[in-house]
């Protein structure tokens, strides 16, 4: 793709992904990062862990959900930031039950539970609480009590399976982490709004 392809690409997921409030543009830049990264998974899964790549194919029924967030997020703030949970939260469950408890890939409930303490409001804060405990839920549910994985790997591969889910928890806690930093003014200043409504 030629270099203005790109910056127009570039371009219209901008405009996708903005949203004059803090937290809702963070709920979006999140959303669009995981669709971009979700396709490399497989790829990351048969270079660091196993050529057996063919469980991992399912977590792309969480793409259109994540990839929905912006649009929801312009009809309904609090319906979109929502939906990003929900879809994080899911596909995380998913995950478990695809790949098992002992591939670590709870380690992505750990974003989740960031983000359902910091993407909403102080008057929000049953949202808040409500999705933290969907997500402490996900990870006590007794998921291998309930279904095997879809494929038994081997000790080695179950190890480099949960380190690359826990390296890639880890980067998007950090960036969620980054990206509410870099908007943390903005947020303050939208807290006091809604308090002074």
């Amino acid at each position: 793709m030629p270099a203005t392809g790109l910056k127009r690409l570039s371009a219209a997921v901008g405009v996708y992904a903005a949203h004059p409030g803090p937290r809702e543009a963070v709920a979006n830049t999140v959303a669009l990062v995981i669709v971009s990264n979700q396709p490399f998974y497989p790829l990351y899964l048969h270079w660091a862990v196993s050529p057996v790549i063919g469980p991992s194919l399912l977590t792309f029924l969480s793409t259109p959900l994540f990839a929905m967030v912006p649009a929801v997020m312009r009809r309904s703030s609090k319906l979109g930031r929502s939906l990003m949970l929900c879809a994080g939260i899911g596909n995380t469950l998913l995950c478990r039950f695809v790949f098992g408890g002992s591939s670590g890939v709870e380690a992505f409930l750990f974003p989740c539970l960031v983000l359902a303490v910091l993407l909403f409001r102080r008057d929000e804060r049953l949202y808040a609480a409500g999705f933290t405990a969907l997500g402490f839920g996900a990870y006590l549910l007794p998921v291998d009590a309930i279904a095997g994985p879809l494929h038994l790997y081997e000790q080695q591969e179950y190890a480099s399976l949960q380190r690359l889910n826990f390296l890639s928890a880890a980067s998007l806690t950090v960036l969620i982490g980054w990206l509410f930093v870099q908007r943390s003014p903005h947020i303050a200043a939208d807290d006091e709004t809604e308090r002074s409504q």
